[in-house]
C-alpha cells in the first residue's frame, strides 16, 4: 500500500480545531493505587495497566460534539505482504489521541503471528529486543504483569514452538488465541493440569509458572520460568509445602521453600490445602505430570477485559483515560487489528475501555481485547526504509521493560 495522507478538507477548519485545543485542561497527574495486581487473591479485573497508575477522568473533560471523531495526519504504509501499518490523531472530548493500527491479513503466505518473550517465563525487556531476538518486523506488549516482583506475565501464555508456557486455572483467562487452524478468536482459557502417582488419586494444579499460586493451590514451574521461585510467588502464606519431581519420580517433598537457584525437573509449591494434598507424593514413588490449556491454541496471550464480542460492545467503562494497547478480530474481512493508544501527555490524552472498544469497532472488528496499558504500550513497525522502531511514544518516556507481545515475521514463499 503507498504512502498515504489525509486531512481535514479545508485548512480553516484545521485551524480552528487546533486553537480550542490550547484551551484544554492539563491531564490529572499520576496518582499511584497500589502495588502491582497480582497479589495473592489474583488480580483486580478492572485494572488498566500493569503500573497500577491511574489515571484522569472523561469526565473532567468538557463535551466538544462537533470535533468529535476528526482525524488529523493520517499516514500509513505497507510493511510487509499482508501487513499495513497506519497512524492517525484524532479528535475527542479528552483532547487530540495518537492511534498506531496494524492490520493484517493473517491467511498472507509467508506472515506469521506469534508470542514473543525471553529466555525465562520471568525474564524482562523492552519489547524492540524481543522481537529483535524473533526476526520480527513488527508488533505490540502483551498481557499485565507482575510488576512489582516476579516481572512474570499474569495470564495464560503460548508460542508456536513450545506451546503452553503459562497459565492459571482462574483468575485471569480472558485470552486472544490462534487457535485450531490458526483461526483467531477471543476465549476463556484455563489452565488443565494435575499430578497423578502410581498409586493413588491424582491432584489438581492450580497454577503453571504463575507469578502468584492460588489460595489454597498448588503452582507448577520448570526450568522454563527462571531460577526457583520461593516464597516470593506465596505472598504472606505460611503453611507451605515444596515437592521436586525429576524423570518422573518424587525425588523431594518437604516444607522448605527453595528460592533463587537453578532447578531442573518439576518443582510444586502447595499452600494452605494444596500443601496438604501435597504430602501424598512420597519420596522414591513415581509420578506423572500433566498439563495443558482448555482451548488448545498455537498462540496465546491474556488480557483484562474483553471490549467487544459478536460485535456488541461488552464494557461499560468510560471513566478512566490511558495508554492503551488492544487486538481486534474482524471476522468479515478475515483481518486482525493490533492498536495502540498514547496517552498521559499533552500530545495525547489515551483513551477510556468504552473508547477503545468502539475505536475497534469503527476498524470492523467483531472480537476485541484489552490488553496492557499505560507505560507498557508499545508499537514497533518497519517502514519503507527497513528501519524497525518504536512508532508510538510510550508514555514513561522510553520503552518499557515488559515480559512478552505479539509479534509478526515474514519469509517469503518459496516460489
Amino acid at each position: 500500500m503507498s504512502r498515504v495522507r489525509r486531512s481535514l478538507a479545508a485548512a480553516a477548519t484545521s485551524l480552528l480545531v487546533l486553537a480550542s485545543l490550547s484551551s484544554l485542561p492539563r491531564a490529572a497527574g499520576d496518582v499511584p493505587s497500589g502495588p502491582g495486581e497480582s497479589l495473592a487473591g489474583g488480580p483486580r479485573p478492572t485494572v488498566h495497566s500493569s503500573d497500577g497508575i491511574r489515571g484522569p477522568l472523561l469526565s473532567d473533560f468538557p463535551r466538544r460534539a462537533r470535533m468529535s471523531g476528526a482525524r488529523l495526519d493520517e499516514i500509513g504504509w505497507q510493511v510487509a505482504p499482508g501487513l499495513d501499518y497506519s497512524q492517525w490523531t484524532e479528535i475527542a472530548a479528552q483532547g487530540p489521541t495518537r492511534i498506531f493500527v496494524l492490520t493484517a491479513h493473517l491467511e498472507e503466505p509467508g506472515l506469521v503471528l506469534d508470542q514473543v518473550s525471553g529466555p525465562t517465563i520471568s525474564a524482562r525487556a523492552p519489547l524492540s529486543q524481543w522481537l529483535t531476538d524473533d526476526g520480527d518486523i513488527a508488533g505490540v506488549n502483551a498481557d499485565f504483569f507482575d510488576i512489582e516482583d516476579t516481572g512474570a506475565p499474569l495470564g495464560v501464555g503460548a508460542d508456536r514452538e513450545q506451546r503452553v508456557l503459562h497459565a492459571p486455572r482462574s483468575g485471569w483467562n480472558t485470552t486472544f488465541i490462534l487457535g485450531r487452524g490458526y483461526t483467531p478468536d477471543v476465549v476463556q482459557d484455563r489452565l488443565v493440569a494435575k499430578v497423578t502417582p502410581r498409586a493413588g488419586r491424582a491432584i489438581a494444579i492450580s497454577n503453571y509458572n504463575s507469578p502468584t499460586v492460588a489460595l489454597q493451590g498448588i503452582g507448577l514451574y520448570t526450568p522454563a520460568w527462571g531460577l526457583a521461585p520461593g516464597k516470593r510467588v506465596v505472598g504472606g502464606a505460611t503453611r507451605l509445602r515444596q515437592v521436586v519431581i525429576r524423570n518422573g519420580v518424587v525425588v523431594s517433598n518437604g516444607t522448605k521453600v527453595s528460592s533463587g537457584r537453578s532447578f531442573s525437573g518439576y518443582v510444586l509449591v502447595g499452600r494452605g490445602k494444596g500443601a496438604t494434598a501435597l504430602k501424598a507424593l512420597r519420596v522414591g514413588r513415581h509420578a506423572a505430570v500433566h498439563k495443558s490449556l482448555s482451548v488448545a491454541a498455537h498462540v496465546a496471550v491474556s488480557g483484562s477485559t474483553q471490549l467487544l464480542r459478536n460485535g456488541a460492545i461488552t464494557t461499560t467503562d468510560n471513566a478512566q483515560l490511558h495508554p492503551r494497547t488492544a487486538i481486534g478480530i474482524d471476522r468479515d474481512q478475515r483481518l486482525l487489528h493490533l492498536v495502540v493508544v498514547d496517552g498521559r501527555s499533552e500530545n495525547s490524552g489515551g483513551q477510556t475501555l468504552l473508547q477503545l472498544a468502539g475505536l475497534l469497532r469503527s476498524l470492523g472488528d467483531e472480537e476485541g481485547l484489552n490488553l496492557d496499558g499505560g507505560g507498557s504500550s508499545t508499537m514497533i513497525a518497519r517502514d519503507p526504509a527497513g528501519s524497525v522502531a518504536v512508532r508510538n511514544q510510550p508514555s514513561d518516556g522510553h520503552e518499557r521493560a515488559v515480559p512478552n507481545g505479539l509479534g509478526f515475521r515474514y519469509v517469503a514463499p518459496a516460489k
